[in-house]
């Protein structure tokens, strides 16, 4: 049983914000790598539970957030340059996809740290269908015939989840405190006004996560049927509607591909 994991950091549990956690620069950065790490370890070690025999870890973060020394040794890590980058070495060899310290796409109300790719991001569509960092993942593992079986991160995400991918098993690991969409702020204010959030005790959260791993990993084994498998048809479309930032305009981007989700994302 071939688990693939893909990894963020804002959707971890005491990750309080951006510039102190998730950048080098951040006084925090070390502690947030070993946040994320630990969560990792936790729905590794319920996946291994549940008969995992094998499992690759992708560190999805920008400018990088699992620390290798940390993380379980049953599993092997990716990151760097990689074909694409879409869909960062996911391939049909495996039978699942999860994700541990996802955050919610841009515009979600109530959501911590919420943002499509860049806190520039209003809103990123494949035909017509809003879709975050999750959903564009969980889109790549639909053409290649893997499902999405675990998600964990603010509850905002979790609720994004289930609502794409019926059947998920999702464990939401803190709360957002921000109504509304944010569409009027520009880049750096979007940023700024989603930090809010009230969050559990890590340990009760890595609880919770390897609960969750192994619960949906028995599940799986028992029916994947029970997890959806994602459909859009061809040909695809992409809209991404940007905030103005500094100097950058708000604007709208637009982009087609004949037959494939992964050559529209490429693209």
């Amino acid at each position: 049983m071939k688990i693939y994991i893909m990894t963020d950091i804002e959707g971890v549990c005491g990750i309080v914000n951006f510039d102190d956690w998730c950048t080098p620069q951040g006084r925090y950065y070390e502690e947030g790598k070993k946040l994320l790490t630990l969560e990792v370890n936790a729905a590794i070690d319920g996946f291994m539970a549940a008969g995992a025999t094998e499992i690759l870890v992708v560190d999805g973060h920008g400018h990088g957030a699992i620390n290798h020394l940390l993380l379980d040794p049953r599993a092997q890590f990716m990151r760097g340059p990689q074909p694409g980058p879409y869909p960062f070495m996911l391939d049909e060899s495996f039978d699942a996809m999860a994700w541990v310290g996802q955050h919610a796409k841009a515009g979600t109300e109530k959501a911590h740290m919420a943002h499509t790719g860049s806190f520039d991001v209003i809103d990123f569509r494949i035909n017509g269908v809003s879709v975050g960092e999750f959903g564009q993942m969980a889109l790549c593992g639909a053409e290649l015939g893997v499902r999405s079986i675990f998600a964990s991160g603010d509850e905002a995400l979790a609720q994004e989840a289930a609502a794409l991918v019926p059947g998920i098993e999702t464990v939401g690991v803190k709360r957002g405190l921000m109504p509304g969409s944010g569409d009027e702020y520009d880049g750096e204010g979007y940023k700024l006004r989603n930090n809010g959030a009230i969050h559990l005790h890590p340990e009760k959260a890595r609880q919770l996560i390897r609960a969750g791993a192994e619960r949906a990993l028995r599940r799986f084994a028992a029916s994947r049927e029970q997890f959806a498998l994602l459909e859009l048809q061809p040909p695809f479309r992409k809209e991404v509607r940007y905030r103005s930032n500094g100097s950058k305009p708000a604007r709208t981007v637009y982009a087609e591909h004949p037959d494939s989700v992964i050559g529209l994302l490429n693209k």
